[in-house]
């Protein structure tokens, strides 16, 4: 019994990192989409507006393929862990690629931040750090699912 708990809350802690980068990558992606909102949020001018969408595109597009790699793996991993004999081995082999998807994501959202950086003045740089330290992560879905 000890053992299935551990797997539970292995399983449960993988699918709530998925949640929660999940919601960092669509707050991202809710950037880009209002791109013009935070062009004008952060006044950039027209060179730095031609600049920063040059980045979203590439960005967005790894981001998007990241998420949807991420999914696969998740899908597969649920339907494991309920399957009528569960695997370990498959299921171990699922949350091991869905960490390694995780950091990749993490790494291009980090690489995309430093790359933003260096287009914005300092103003401008506060100005982003408080847009982004003020958003509110949703819940993972997991955890939605298990109540308040």
């Amino acid at each position: 019994m000890q053992r299935s708990r551990l797997l539970y809350l292995l399983i449960l802690s993988v699918l709530a990192n998925v949640g929660v980068l999940g919601a960092a990558a669509y707050q991202s992606r809710s950037h880009a989409a209002d791109g013009p909102d935070v062009a004008r949020y952060l006044a950039l001018d027209a060179d730095q507006q031609q600049r920063w969408k040059s980045l979203e595109g590439p960005f967005v597009a790894e981001l998007d393929a990241g998420w949807r790699e991420v999914a696969q793996h998740r899908e597969r991993l649920i339907r494991e862990v309920f399957a009528q004999t569960p695997d370990p081995a498959r299921i171990e082999a699922e949350r091991a690629r869905i960490a390694e998807l995780q950091v990749l994501q993490q790494k291009r959202v980090l690489a995309q931040f430093l790359r933003e950086r260096e287009i914005l003045s300092a103003e401008q740089r506060r100005l982003l750090v408080e847009l982004l330290l003020r958003e509110r992560q949703p819940a993972p879905r997991e955890r939605q699912l298990h109540g308040t």
